[in-house]
């Protein structure tokens, strides 16, 4: 705790600023010396700073190339006395992002780090192998420091193994959502060692699917280190996530002292572990992992699953030809049966997705989008009534005129027979996929299956009685238990993720058809029950009136999105930048220039809601989008344009800028090379963040250049983009890129823009900015910072 509340008290630790590169690394620097002091002669500890250049490509966020110079990192090695030959990394960052504090992100990690530090140290048992702990100082840069450390520093050849301490919340408890690639042993490690467990691999399955925008350090080292590890996340309150409100006081002691007890545990069981050493001997296959309740980690091979659930589908299938093609006078009737309550199924299913997904578009066609944010309840009672309520009209309306005076027992058989039948085929298919999370299905086939044995004596020969119902229930129980636990975990990550996911998502839309699949999978075994109840009237009604009520006070506006409540706040994410743009010719003359207040909501709701308070940010000043120039001539940051919708921001006048520390771009020499190539030098100086981007003319393409591996990535939409940082008195940067020319190319055949951002110090905010920021509401987590925009013809 005391680590933490001294790292945060640093204030906002953006790279390249004296806070980052000065004031937090002697704190920490400072600390390790005292332990160092006070560790036992057991142990040798070494400590180095490293302050690395480099570049790479990464096809994050649509793919660009990292450029960075003179950064940190604050490296630990703690090893026994007469050495070792192999170690284990454990990895926290201690930058954050401007305007932020970063408690949990990731100043919480680095305060536990120094405190496992501590306790190693002091142990008189020595380790086998060595612990190397890794302060990381420019990780929200995306991922620059560990790449520095893993390609360029001595004792990276020595790691066999890391752990990634990292946040997508605040505090709450740490989730294991990423491990591997492959090797088993890892997780086993963590199953084993680890006091509270809290892991699931479907959780990573969906992070490395690419619909989370966030990625973490353990893509460096599993990409450039190719090295295995495990991925550790807070996920709690993700709406102050990368906020000024992730402040230390709102992390818990307890989930402090449960992220030590766990990383502790497991860093002390790999530096023990003989495995460490011959690692690449353990590295085939991967897990099958999740925690139950929190309680415990089941774990097994992925080949161990894929038996256990093609074995567990053959018994359905197995179970429903018995029950289809007996007798065998009625197989065609029963056929026909069977693929009606299959097609019916699954017609209620289509139906009711389309019906939910119409009314989250119709919320977000009438401006009132996301008024569950704040009011997590809202979304239950608006999407889960009218889901419910759907799927139920469906099947009573199929039962009074389709199934009109059938026997009620053979329907209820036969829909849960359909439901199954569904179960199974979606088992044997993810399966086929290779995706781990198919245990879900064996879980939603075994359960029902085994259920459907013990019980159907008692159904056969008496119905749908109380003993049925309760023993029915109790089957159901573990799926049912397991799905709502892990649906709440889904909801806790995900529903503050809509919040800053941009303007082009639909985030209604999103979170409605996850509430209908989830529908849909609890509602699927009781599908039958419709068919056994007397009359589902009631059931109907009050869904509707719930449904009806809550969209009536939606459309109202009584739902206000967000929240500024100190004890919860939940606010709004808008990024202002105040800009001086210039365009030049082929000449180098200025053909135009303009001077603005850049404004992006983070969200799909843009700055509607703020626009009563700021009246000026209004219709008549949406951005204009430049044709001409690389991502529109504006400033990003990062290539995250494909996310925001250009009439959902806006360009607000504002008097131009000059900064006391401006960028110096030079052009150093324009060569001929051989094959008609063209290649143009340059040298660049200024503040710690620039953004680069090229567009090569019609006719010419960037074939090579001086960054990353030498082959240009390109960014979503055919432009390039080089993120640009470094740390305190880097040199110059220089680099080149070489394209082919086309014979005839009187308009160039390059546009290269270069973006400065300045997110400390003097030039930070203009006197406008600061004034503007001023009048935004107390709702909002408004993030400002000035920028220049230079755009070039070659």
């Amino acid at each position: 705790r005391g680590y933490l509340d001294n790292i945060t008290a640093i204030g906002p630790r953006t790279v390249g600023s004296p806070e980052n590169e000065v004031l937090a690394v002697n704190y920490l620097l400072e600390q390790i010396r005292a332990i160092e002091r006070e560790s036992t002669d057991a142990h040798k500890v070494s400590v180095d700073i490293q302050r690395p250049t480099g570049s790479f490509s990464i096809d994050f966020l649509g793919g660009f190339t990292s450029y960075y110079a003179n950064i940190t990192n604050v490296i630990v090695k703690l090893e026994p006395r007469n050495g070792a030959e192999h170690a284990v990394l454990s990895n926290c960052h201690f930058d954050s992002v401007p305007n932020t504090p970063g408690a949990s992100d990731d100043a919480v990690s680095c305060a536990v780090m120094l405190e496992i530090l501590n306790t190693l140290s002091k142990s008189s048992e020595p380790l086998q192998h060595a612990v190397i702990f890794l302060f990381n100082g420019a990780e929200e840069n995306i991922l620059q420091a560990s790449h520095g450390f893993i390609t360029q520093h001595e004792w990276a050849k020595s790691i066999r193994a890391f752990i990634n301490l990292e946040a997508a919340g605040v505090g709450g408890k740490e989730l294991v959502f990423q491990t591997g690639p492959e090797n088993p042993w890892l997780v086993q490690a963590y199953v084993v060692a680890a006091q509270h467990p809290f892991a699931s691999v479907v959780a990573q399955e969906i992070f490395q699917s690419g619909i989370i925008p966030a990625d973490t350090d353990f893509r460096i080292y599993r990409d450039f280190g190719n090295i295995p590890g495990i991925d550790l996340a807070f996920i709690e309150n993700g709406y102050i996530y990368h906020t000024k409100y992730d402040t230390s006081d709102r992390i818990l002691t307890d989930s402090i002292q449960r992220a030590g007890d766990n990383i502790l545990a497991v860093l002390k069981y790999l530096a023990t572990s003989d495995k460490l050493a011959k690692s690449f001997e353990y590295r085939h296959g991967n897990v099958v992992f999740f925690d139950v309740l929190g309680l415990f980690v089941l774990a097994y091979p992925a080949r161990v699953g894929t038996i256990m659930n093609y074995i567990t589908a053959a018994i359905a299938f197995l179970y429903l030809s018995k029950r289809v093609l007996q007798p065998k006078t009625r197989v065609v009737h029963n056929l026909k049966k069977f693929f009606t309550a299959f097609g019916l199924t699954l017609l209620s299913w289509v139906s009711t997705l389309v019906a939910v997904l119409i009314v989250a578009a119709f919320v977000s066609l009438v401006g009132r989008s996301l008024s569950w944010y704040t009011h997590f309840y809202v979304s239950v009672f608006l999407y889960g009534t009218a889901a419910a309520a759907k799927l139920i009209l469906v099947h009573t309306l199929a039962k009074k005129f389709f199934y009109k005076n059938m026997n009620e027992q053979y329907l209820g058989d036969i829909f849960f027979d359909a439901s199954l039948m569904i179960w199974s085929i979606a088992l044997a298919v993810i399966t086929q996929m290779g995706l781990c999370s198919a245990f879900i299905c064996t879980l939603w086939v075994a359960f029902p299956l085994l259920t459907k044995l013990m019980i159907h004596k008692e159904f056969s020969q008496k119905g749908a009685t109380m003993k049925f119902v309760m023993m029915y229930m109790l089957g159901m129980f573990v799926p049912y238990l397991y799905m709502m636990y892990l649906s709440w975990t889904v909801f806790e990550m995900f529903t503050p993720i809509m919040g800053r996911s941009g303007s082009e998502i639909l985030p209604d839309v999103v979170l409605a058809g996850f509430i209908v699949v989830i529908t849909m999978i609890l509602s699927s075994y009781f599908i039958n029950f419709i068919y056994l109840v007397k009359s589902t009237k009631t059931t109907l009604i009050t869904l509707t009136a719930v449904f009806v009520v809550t969209l009536i006070l939606v459309c109202s506006g009584i739902f206000f999105p967000y929240s500024s409540d100190a004890a919860n706040p939940k606010p709004k994410r808008v990024f202002l930048q105040h800009t001086s743009r210039r365009f030049h010719d082929l000449d180098g003359n200025v053909v135009k220039s303009d001077s603005g207040i850049w404004i992006n909501g983070f969200d799909y709701n843009g700055v509607s809601h703020i626009t009563p308070h700021v009246p000026e940010i209004n219709d008549s000043i949406r951005t204009p989008c430049e044709e001409q120039a690389p991502f529109c001539g504006l400033p990003w940051i990062l290539p995250v344009h494909f996310m925001f919708r250009l009439v959902k921001n806006w360009y607000l006048p504002a008097p131009e800028i000059f900064p006391r520390s401006p960028i110096h771009f030079k052009v150093l020499s324009k060569q001929l090379m051989p094959w008609n190539n063209v290649r143009l030098s340059f040298e660049v100086s200024g503040p710690s963040h620039m953004s680069l981007y090229v567009r090569p003319h019609e006719g010419s393409a960037l074939s090579t250049w001086s960054l990353g591996d030498g082959t240009p990535v390109a960014s979503l939409g055919g432009d390039y983009f080089v993120f640009y940082s470094h740390g305190l008195q880097a040199a110059p940067w220089h680099f080149w890129v070489e394209l082919t020319a086309p014979e005839k190319h009187s308009d160039g055949i390059v546009s290269l823009a270069i973006a400065a951002h300045y997110f400390f110090g003097e030039d930070q905010k203009s006197p406008q900015l600061s004034a503007l920021l001023e009048r935004f509401p107390s709702w909002t987590f408004s993030s400002g910072w000035s920028c220049t925009y230079d755009l070039f013809v070659f």
